[in-house]
């Protein structure tokens, strides 16, 4: 596995401590107003729980004509004074009663639980799935039988899952526990595509040894296993910088961000006495002037377009929508990773939604989280159309930002929607999978064409269209200089 895959799966996964201060925060309030009672989490790192059980049914083959019975064996055999019909009916009645104090006993001290290896995991990824019980009394456990209720979506490695038409199918599986004995089976589930997917509640029945007796008992604690979209590395990204101070180093000394020192020099008559460096002064027992690193900047907003037909309603193509989403999610964590505030707009839903998702540029640490997931979760309904998007959401966005939009297809309303944002000075870059030839409006946008289909990395380095946009300013000097000379030399 590449050293760069590695890196975003230690980033992306395991909660965030803004997580569990919510949870800690959530259990204060339940308690206070009297609400259901949650485990602290000194005490799940101890392995206690308190799990939330609702008793379903009780069934049994036991019946009042049991007793019917050995009371008439009884009477007969006192009148007829046969010993072995008074053994039946106590040896009925003794059985009747261990059976039922059997049942009774069976979920005491009986626990279950369900560990993931990795909580979150990347589309392609296999993750195992722990299947514990445990017998913490001494009771033995004759039988168990435990009937999960499991994403059907995300298959299990030899476990053939019966078709119910739905989200979810049961899994059955069988125990038999001797007293204070945990036993546990791990499965492995093929994270296939991305999503969020529930595993509960659980169902768990067993009874006592002669089966007179069967309690059912339900586990009403579902856990959520999220799969990100697949990430690529990015080999390039040609962002020129607008802004003249900024987060990224610039090649030459055109603007000097004042907030980064990258080193000092002798004070010079020239120099601005505000640079002063006093301490190094104080130091050095002269004048040292700081000296300024050259920046410029990226502030970075996503624009998802999740649309695959020119008629949304019409359907949507499922392979190039997981395609567009990879690039999104890619180009963000690239951004990320360089430090550039990142934000995300997508004009599709989550699920029991009907909002677009907006995630306003930011560089936390929790930001490529928030992100990964909203993609994880990303419907194909799509709630408009990904230009009326961009022009309501524009103006909302730092003027000196770049607008990178990621759409499977180029339409005559996106292509006049980003010509106007040109005009009006916006930085734009289009990352589009659409083989169709680019509108020659376009033309002077930074454009780069992504082949549909599967892919290894994301090489942003060589644009179809509006390669002047990756110049920077003395570069567009040095061209409008030999342009002029080119002219007079013609003339």
């Amino acid at each position: 596995m590449p050293e760069t895959m590695r890196d975003i799966r230690r980033k992306l996964r395991g909660p965030e401590p803004a997580e569990t201060r919510s949870a800690m925060l959530a259990n204060e309030s339940a308690s206070k107003m009297g609400g259901e009672k949650k485990v602290p989490i000194w005490m799940k790192e101890r392995g206690f729980q308190w799990r939330r059980y609702r008793l379903v049914e009780v069934e049994e083959q036991f019946s009042q004509a049991w007793v019917a019975i050995a009371l008439i064996l009884t009477v007969i055999g006192l009148w007829t004074r046969i010993d072995a019909l008074l053994l039946i009916a106590g040896a009925l009645l003794a059985l009747a009663g261990i059976s039922w104090l059997w049942n009774w006993a069976a979920f005491l001290g009986l626990h279950f639980r369900r560990e993931f290896s990795e909580q979150r995991a990347f589309a392609g990824e296999t993750v195992t799935m722990r299947l514990v019980v445990s017998n913490r009394k001494f009771l033995p456990l004759s039988w168990l039988q435990v009937r999960d209720r499991v994403s059907i979506a995300l298959p299990i490695e030899e476990v053939n899952l019966p078709s119910t038409g739905g989200a979810k199918a049961e899994m059955r599986t069988f125990w038999s526990l001797k007293w204070r004995e945990e036993a546990s089976k791990a499965y492995r589930i093929r994270a296939l595509k991305r999503g969020f997917y529930e595993y509960g509640p659980v169902r768990l029945e067993t009874g006592d040894l002669f089966g007179l007796f069967r309690s059912v008992k339900t586990i009403e604690e579902p856990q959520t296993l999220i799969v990100y979209p697949k990430l690529v590395p990015v080999v390039h990204l040609g962002l020129p910088a607008k802004e003249p101070f900024g987060d990224r180093r610039a090649p030459r000394f055109t603007f000097e961000d004042p907030i980064r020192t990258v080193g000092v020099r002798d004070y010079r008559p020239e120099d601005d006495f505000r640079r002063v460096h006093w301490k190094a002064s104080a130091r050095r027992q002269t004048l040292q002037t700081r000296v300024l690193e050259p920046a410029s900047s990226h502030n970075l907003v996503v624009f998802l377009n999740a649309a695959t037909l020119e008629r949304p309603w019409r359907g949507v193509l499922r392979d190039i929508l997981e395609q567009a989403i990879s690039i999104a999610g890619s180009v963000c964590y690239y951004s990320l990773e360089k430090r550039w505030p990142t934000g995300l707009v997508v004009n599709a839903a989550l699920p029991h939604s009907d909002q677009p998702i907006k995630v306003m540029p930011g560089r936390s640490p929790a930001q490529i989280t928030t992100i990964m997931e909203l993609l994880a979760a990303v419907t194909p309904f799509v709630t408009a159309p990904i230009e009326q998007l961009i022009i309501s959401e524009s103006p909302k966005l730092p003027w000196g930002g770049t607008l990178v939009v990621v759409t499977p297809l180029v339409t005559d309303g996106l292509a006049a929607t980003l010509l106007d944002l040109k005009r009006l000075g916006r930085r734009l870059t289009l990352i589009t999978l659409d083989p169709a030839p680019l509108p020659d409006p376009l033309r002077g946008v930074l454009t780069y064409r992504v082949p549909r289909g599967e892919m290894t990395e994301l090489n942003l380095s060589h644009p179809i269209a509006g390669q002047r946009d990756m110049l920077d300013p003395l570069q567009l000097q040095h061209l409008a200089i030999q342009g002029l000379t080119t002219t007079i030399t013609e003339l």
